[in-house]
């Protein structure tokens, strides 16, 4: 999906309202803008890692193709997973945004790189990179179940998350 405006998460919880499936859930408000966007969507890809994202490096590096990388660093607020380089790595490559369930860092690149980028908190201490973590496996962020394939909706009043395309 590009990143033109064509959604609000407000309109989407207004028509999903009473979905009780689970095919839709809301992101609890924990989550900061600190993106050049601070609205993006699109399918799905995750890594779960913890406290080293030579993962989320390698992830980001491929062909985004409009996608948005969910890093379930288990909420730990220890290391930076994604940092200046990385963002613009996912901004060269097509990615449409990146939630972290964790630290990132260089808040004045995020800021400046043309990519959406939600995370907990800021922390300037970088990764120990081990090679270490799992690619597109089913994750729980801040006690949401994610999977790869989903679909993400990010804007200034929330992030949703679907099991189908909401703009199809």
């Amino acid at each position: 999906m590009t990143n033109a405006r064509a959604f609000s998460t407000c309109d989407l919880c207004d028509a999903q309202i009473s979905d009780d499936s689970g095919d839709f859930r809301v992101m609890p408000p924990v989550f900061r803008s600190l993106g050049g966007h601070a609205y993006f969507a699109g399918e799905v890809r995750t890594v779960q890692c913890l406290d080293d994202n030579s993962l989320v490096r390698a992830a980001l590096a491929e062909p985004g193709l409009g996608r948005v990388l969910v890093v379930d660093g288990g909420g730990s607020l220890r290391r930076a997973l994604v940092g200046g380089n990385v963002a613009a790595s996912a901004a060269r490559n097509g990615w449409a945004g990146v939630l972290v369930y964790g630290c990132v860092r260089d808040v004045a690149e995020l800021g400046a790189t043309p990519v959406g980028l939600y995370a907990l908190a800021l922390n300037p201490m970088p990764t120990v990179k081990q090679g270490q973590g799992l690619r597109d496996v089913a994750v729980q962020i801040a006690g949401v179940p994610v999977r790869s394939g989903d679909w993400l909706y990010a804007d200034e009043d929330g992030i949703v998350v679907s099991r189908r395309n909401l703009m199809a």
